[in-house]
């Protein structure tokens, strides 16, 4: 008769972004997730092939949150504007929420292990289908890496506590928002 399974895919990558969120990227390891599913190292094998496939999955399992929140920021219809201002609310709030999750989302994998590029366009859905009415379809990848790309050095440094010179991020952040999105719409 064989063993009946003692964890699960998921319960694997759960106990991955827990231990991810409460202590960091680098105790993530195949012993730590055991310990927390209760079982040995050896039984992580059975479903995951090594810590880089560990930690892809664990990117993966962010990359659908962060989705999950964007979209639910997303009313689907309205002012382009406003719906832009609200989908990298949404990103900016989940940075600060889950930072550690948010910063693997934006980290190098390893080479073997690339995210889904289906789960990837699936997320940024939202931002694309804004950026698109915006800057038009032409351009709308350029547009959304734009936007992506100036978001993320913002929240990175906000993060990192990196704003030395006083005044309100809030207000900054708004005001990027802003300018940004005058710039990319007069194209």
């Amino acid at each position: 008769m064989p063993t009946p399974e003692r964890t699960s895919l998921p319960a694997i990558v759960a106990a991955g972004l827990h231990i991810l969120e409460t202590h960091g990227l680098s105790a993530v390891t195949m012993a730590a997730v055991a310990a927390r599913v209760g079982v040995r190292p050896p039984s992580l094998y059975k479903r995951v092939r090594n810590r880089d496939e560990l930690i892809r999955l664990i990117a993966e399992a962010a990359v659908a949150d962060l989705g999950a929140q964007i979209a639910a920021a997303d009313p689907g219809v309205g002012v382009p504007r406003e719906r832009l201002k609200a989908l990298l609310g949404a990103l900016r709030q989940f940075a600060h929420a889950r930072t550690a999750a948010y910063l693997l989302v934006f980290t190098p994998l390893a080479e073997s292990e690339d995210l889904s590029r289906e789960l990837l366009e699936e997320s940024s859905a939202p931002l694309f289908t804004v950026v698109a009415e915006l800057a038009g379809k032409d351009h709308m990848l350029a547009a959304a890496r734009t936007f992506t790309a100036w978001a993320t050095g913002f929240i990175s440094m906000e993060l990192n506590r990196s704003f030395h010179l006083g005044g309100d991020v809030d207000v900054a952040f708004a005001y990027g928002v802003e300018r940004l999105t005058e710039a990319i719409a007069a194209r």
